[in-house]
């Protein structure tokens, strides 16, 4: 699910307003950047995902639904609740950038774009052999 950034930080900031607190406040509470409203306004960062979008929402005292825009009695999409990757340090920049564009795509061009990179790329590997052990001899067998 794309969320509209606009109306997002229109509905932060209505929350701040209500709540009578300033968003460094409320993104220290909720651990992130005192910077990141501003950016999400200039569009130079994404919207929260995971855990970030659960903890801010929390800061404000409202739901995720309400952030991204749905009814708040409409459960967020499983999406916007998955951790991206990239945050928790398991896809490089690039590796990131690309499973973005591919989540943008329409399912048969996702099969397109996975064909053409399973030609690009050849092959998988052969894994590494197990050490070189012979078969039927495992490991742990105690002599007596």
């Amino acid at each position: 699910m794309d969320v509209d950034i606009s109306p997002m930080v229109e509905r932060i900031e209505g929350r701040l307003e209500r709540l009578g607190l300033d968003f460094a406040a409320v993104a220290a509470d909720a651990g992130l950047p005192p910077d990141l409203l501003q950016r999400l306004g200039d569009g130079r960062a994404p919207v929260p995902r995971g855990q970030r979008l659960v903890r801010l929402a929390e800061a404000l005292s409202t739901s995720v639904s309400y952030l991204v825009g749905l009814d708040p009695d409409t459960e967020p999409p499983q999406e916007l609740l998955e951790e991206e990757q990239g945050s928790l340090g398991l896809l490089a920049g690039d590796e990131e950038a690309l499973l973005r564009a591919y989540r943008r795509l329409d399912v048969p061009s996702r099969a397109a774009a996975l064909y053409v990179l399973l030609k690009m790329a050849g092959p998988e590997p052969e894994p590494p052999s197990a050490g070189g052990r012979r078969p039927g001899r495992g490991k742990g067998k105690a002599r007596s």
